[in-house]
Order: C-alpha cells, then structure tokens, then sequence
C-alpha cells in the first residue's frame, strides 16, 4: 500500500507543478523580445509600456532587440522559447501577418503565439526628401508616372507593414516605384533624411520632430481621417488615392500553451498600464491610439488582418526584394 501510496504522489506533484509555477510568476526578470533594432517604433512603443508593467508585475522586463529578416529572426525565437511567462513578444503585422503570406517561416502565427493584447494603432506618413519635386501625393503619382521605375523608397525591410502600405499605394495609384528594403526602420529613415532614398511610408513617433522641422516633407496620411499631430497634412484617399488607408499596430504576445494564469495576469497589468491618462497621452503625443483589450479581441484581431493581409498581398502583388 505505501508502495502504491508513494507512486500515486509521484504522479501528481509534478502535474502540479505548472499549476504552481503559474501561481509564483513572475519571480525573477521577463525577457521582452522585439524584432526590430532599437529606435524603431515597436521599440519606442515597448519603452513607453515597460515601465508601468515592471512596476505592475514587480519585475523588470528586459528588452532584447532581434531585428532582421523583416521580423522573422524575433518571431522565431518567441514560438521557440519555454511558455512559462518568462519571454514575451511586442509585434508590429511585419512577422506576424505579413511574412507569412510572401515567403515560408518555421511559425505559425495562429498557433505558435498566444494574444495578451493590442497595445496601440496608429497610421502611417508617406514622407519624401525635400529634393523630390513633388508637393503633394497627386505630384508624386505624376512624377512616377512620368519616370517608371527610376524614384525609390526605402522600407524597414521585407514583409514589413511599410512595405506593404507602399505596394498597396503603387498598386492602386498605378506607379512604379522600385523598394529598397534596409534592416530597420531607423536605417531606412536616417537614408531618407539624407536624400540618398527618395520616400518611404513611416509611423509618425520616429519623423515628426523630422517633418516640423522641414527635413522631410510629408504628403499624406495613410489612414481614414486626418492626424490630431498634423492636422494639415491631408489623407492619402483625400490626396489623390480614393479608398486608400494602411495602419500599423503594436501588440503583445507569448509563446503558445503559456499557462492561462500567467497569460490573464499579463492582460490585466498590461491593460492597466495602456489605459492610464499618462500612457494615453504619450501614445496620442506620438500619433498613435492606445488600446489595451482582452486576449479573445486581440486573438480576433490578429485572424481577421492575417486574412486583410492575404488579400493586399494578392492585390499588390508583392513580392519580396
């Protein structure tokens, strides 16, 4: 009998030990992965987030930036790492809902990831160097017109959300524009700035100190209304594109069978920190929205723009460079 006894309690302590290792977490430092270099939006949306929640969650999240391959380097890392609340993603669509759609990745983002929840919306600027003789997006389409295939612009890389809303943009403006993709966003723009890139499609927190102060020009905003930040700066659709609109977004996510506990306490801390006035403010400051909701939402969110983004990359025809 105290043989059986003793078997019988081998068994079960360590089905209890998830249970338990879920109860205790966090105790020790959380990893925050980002698939983009530092300095990059995904970057400076993590960095506005990451102090409520340490303070929220009583330990520190460290971010590790694991930019390249248009996300994908970051995105494998996270469905590979141990599901125990210790590595969390921040995502923009690129690896997630872009890639997957140009070229084969050893994830799936529906079933590798789980959703904790959206962090943010915001759209994007079409920006140009001043040198480019075109004021506004119906000279632009017109210069394109004029010179297939010889202006460019640059993006974050391939599979990326500027990308896409530049394919989108050729497509539906009937343009030729040849993509130059760079490793990040902040290369791509630092090459803008310098002239040596004629335009690109970028979120508004990294360019518009940029913009206001005359080092870029911005032609349109790439979303359904006009930006709080640059009111006078007209949409895209208003500007010549009619039906025209590409937002990106930011959210968090964990490695797939990460203990619901852990994954309930994550989205209440991190709601809890999205929602507050001050975050709000900064996020708005930036151009962006800030959201915060439930994992069920976000896990709907994310299906319904893998499936947005199956049929822009059918539309556009894009492919990677």
């Amino acid at each position: 009998m105290n043989l059986v006894r003793a078997v019988v309690a081998g068994l079960v302590v360590p089905l209890a030990l998830p249970a338990f290792a879920a109860d205790t977490w966090p105790d020790k430092p959380i990893r925050l992965i980002l698939s983009v270099p530092a300095g990059a939006t995904p970057d400076v949306t993590a960095r506005l987030v990451t102090p409520g929640l340490s303070q929220q969650l009583g330990q520190p999240l460290v971010v590790d930036n694991r930019g390249g391959a248009g996300g994908l380097i970051g995105a494998e890392i996270v469905a590979k790492s141990a599901p125990d609340g210790y590595t969390l993603f921040i995502s923009s669509p690129g690896a997630l809902t872009i890639l997957p759609h140009l070229r084969k990745v050893p994830y799936d983002t529906l079933r590798d990831f789980v959703p904790v929840s959206l962090i943010s919306v915001g759209p994007f600027v079409l920006i140009a160097h001043p040198s480019v003789p075109a004021k506004t997006v119906k000279e632009l389409i017109a210069l394109a017109k004029a010179q297939p295939g010889k202006l460019n612009y640059a993006s974050a890389g391939n599979g990326v959300a500027n990308h896409l809303a530049m394919e989108l943009f050729k497509q539906m403006a009937g343009v030729d524009i040849t993509h130059v993709p760079y490793k990040g966003a902040p290369q791509a723009v630092t090459d803008v700035l310098a002239g040596h890139m004629n335009m690109m499609f970028n979120s508004i927190a990294p360019i518009v100190a940029h913009i206001k102060a005359g080092r870029v020009r911005v032609l349109g905003i790439a979303s359904g209304k006009r930006s709080p930040q640059l009111p006078e700066v007209p949409t895209i659709a208003e500007a010549g594109v009619p039906g025209y609109e590409s937002e990106n977004w930011f959210g968090m996510f964990a490695p797939a069978k990460t203990p619901k506990r852990i994954i309930a306490r994550l989205n209440e801390a991190l709601v809890k920190v999205v929602r507050s006035p001050e975050v709000q403010s900064q996020f708005a400051a930036l151009g962006a929205e800030a959201v915060g909701n439930s994992p069920d939402e976000f896990a709907a969110f994310v299906r319904r723009d893998v499936e947005k983004y199956a049929k822009v990359v059918k539309l556009s025809g894009a492919k990677l460079d």
